[in-house]
């Protein structure tokens, strides 16, 4: 039987609700920067600001908060908001070689704030960030190569090779954002306090 402060942890504030909103739509706003930068296309694969948003949930919001901003923000795309990279939205986008890294967001700021809730210093924030990231390259590229492979048009030549070959353009990108992420989120956590450390 749960205990009051068990139950108090595993219930959402209204503050909890606002700032799970508030992450949602940084990762909307993060989709579509494309949308006014169509050159951050690379191989079929948007350079956006979502894997930035995602982690940085999970290192503010912790790991169940951090996770469930991210869901939110993937049912309402599916639901058919346009809120996925270049205004996509609907339950079609499944079958998207992308959507892969949509999902990933999900488990990406899980684990980066698994991570620092259980360190609160700022090595472990970045390294938790970094780490999140690398989770979203493998599981969405990965996803993506199978994608092309089982049911999207692949080009002829395309291999698993020239799959991560699309990722090196945004990958210096996401790694310097990924260590800003860290040092942002120590610092807003340190002021804001959202997230009880153990």
């Amino acid at each position: 039987m749960a205990t009051a402060t068990q139950q108090s942890h595993h219930k959402l504030r209204t503050i909890d609700i606002t700032y799970i909103g508030l992450f949602s739509t940084l990762m909307m706003i993060g989709a579509n920067i494309t949308s006014f930068a169509p050159f951050m296309m690379v191989g079929g694969v948007p350079i956006t600001l979502q894997t930035f948003f995602a982690i940085l949930a999970g290192l503010v919001l912790g790991s169940r908060k951090g996770a469930l901003a991210c869901t939110v923000y993937m049912c309402i795309g599916l639901a058919g908001a346009p809120v996925f990279a270049r205004f996509g939205g609907g339950v079609g986008q499944i079958l998207s070689p992308t959507f892969g890294f949509i999902i990933t967001f999900i488990g990406a700021a899980f684990v980066a704030g698994l991570i620092v809730e259980r360190s609160a210093t700022k090595k472990s924030y970045i390294s938790a960030a970094l780490i999140a990231t690398a989770l979203n390259y493998f599981l969405g590229t990965n996803w993506m190569y199978f994608a092309y492979k089982l049911w999207a048009s692949a080009p002829e030549v395309f291999s698993y090779k020239l799959a991560w070959l699309w990722m090196i353009p945004p990958l210096p990108k996401d790694f310097i954002l990924a260590i800003f992420a860290g040092i942002l989120a120590y610092r807003l956590q340190k002021t804001l306090k959202i997230m009880p450390i153990q």
